[in-house]
């Protein structure tokens, strides 16, 4: 049998911190990239760039107003989101919340259920709280210094910096992903994005245009969006080509450097459809903060080692509701992602035996019938089990 070869500590120590003083070199080596920059060529980037957008540009509809409302709006709804699934939820808000103050005095629930389907609900959650603030302490006015925008509820740097050029044309830096991307390449970036965030900023506001923020920092994010792909960018169409250090070294597919990442854990999740002798099933809301915080589910929760499918939905419907249930046949099977998980939803049909439902683990439980469900906003998952539901009624 051949001896397994193992790395000496000594030596393992020696390498991480050879590693570490290479990054730390690289990163100083970064923090004067933006000086080294001479004039002439920030002021060829800006041109070209604006050139290529007054030709290129996308036709967005957030972009044909000057409203920082809706460019607010359309800001956090970008947020880990295509433009394309924005659009129809963009144009749904609006319709249905034209204005900000309209947006502050709505219920919650009806915040929720014009997001549905979208996606990371904090988002929603978060401009409902921030419209409500502006209007309590700004009169009801988008404020335009970058530090009170900073200060509302799930407005960070970037996004304040993009409503207030896009809105104000002020000359506010954004580094949203595009435009980290597009940097990144630009001056080869030696290390992971997320390792040179002061330098990118610094960068960032060196190249913004001053004389024209607005139309600067959507020209960037475009080209990121369209040109300066993740995969496979399409440097014979960027208007950046001559200055890109990644592309003049024949590395833009090796660039931005990625981290390693720990494998996206699994959970089995058991869940009930519980029915009770009216016909009528029990829903609940979760708490408001955290995942999917205020949202509608059908109760359920996490299979624990050796446990069945049928004695999970059993236990967590004890702990969560203190009733007894009867677990009947599988409706579904019902498998998601989320940003740092995935989960199976093994779903299932319960009748309810005894015990009046308490809201232990949550917020509220009501009896619904089945056609009311819709009136109801529910996380992406569960769409699923009200259409098999539907369906199974239907066939």
């Amino acid at each position: 049998m051949k001896s397994r070869l193992r790395s000496h500590p000594m030596r393992q120590q020696s390498n991480q911190a050879s590693l570490r003083q290479t990054v730390d070199r690289e990163l100083i080596r970064m923090d004067s990239v933006s000086d080294r920059l001479p004039s002439s060529v920030i002021f060829a980037l800006r041109s070209t760039l604006l050139n290529w957008y007054s030709q290129q540009g996308r036709d967005l509809p957030w972009r044909r107003s000057r409203d920082p409302y809706a460019i607010w709006v359309s800001e956090i709804m970008l947020q880990q989101t295509q433009v394309k699934t924005v659009i129809p939820y963009y144009d749904r808000w609006l319709t249905q919340f034209p204005t900000l103050q309209t947006l502050a005095s709505a219920d919650q629930q009806q915040v929720l259920k014009v997001w549905q389907g979208l996606g990371y609900y904090a988002r929603a959650r978060n401009l409902h709280r921030a419209a409500q603030e502006i209007v309590s302490q700004h009169n009801g006015i988008f404020p335009t210094d970058l530090q009170m925008a900073m200060s509302l509820p799930g407005i960070g740097r970037t996004t304040a910096g993009g409503i207030l050029s896009a809105a104000f044309d002020q000359p506010t830096p954004i580094l949203d992903g595009n435009v980290k991307r597009v940097l990144a390449r630009l001056v080869a970036l030696p290390v992971p994005t997320s390792k040179a965030i002061a330098p990118l900023w610094q960068l960032s506001e060196a190249l913004l245009d001053p004389a024209h923020p607005r139309d600067f920092n959507q020209a960037w994010m475009d080209l990121g969006a369209t040109i300066c792909l993740p995969r496979n960018p399409l440097c014979d169409r960027c208007p950046w080509q001559p200055h890109c250090s990644a592309y003049n070294q024949g590395i833009q597919n090796q660039l931005p450097m990625t981290e390693t990442r720990s494998p996206i854990p699994r959970k089995i999740i058991g869940v009930a459809v519980i029915w009770n002798d009216a016909g009528q099933i029990l829903i609940d809301r979760r708490k408001p903060e955290g995942l999917l915080g205020g949202m509608w589910e059908f109760p359920g929760g996490k299979v624990e080692p050796g446990e069945t499918i049928p004695d999970c939905i059993q236990r967590e419907i004890q702990e969560e509701l203190g009733i007894e249930i009867e677990v009947g046949d599988r409706l579904i099977v019902v498998d998601h992602t989320y940003s740092h998980f995935h989960v199976t939803l093994n779903v299932h049909h319960c009748q309810h035996i005894s015990g009046e439902p308490q809201a232990i683990e949550c917020d509220e439980i009501r009896w619904v019938e089945l056609a009311d469900l819709d009136s109801y906003p529910f996380p992406k998952a569960n769409l699923q089990i009200i259409e098999a539901l539907k369906k199974e009624k239907d066939g």
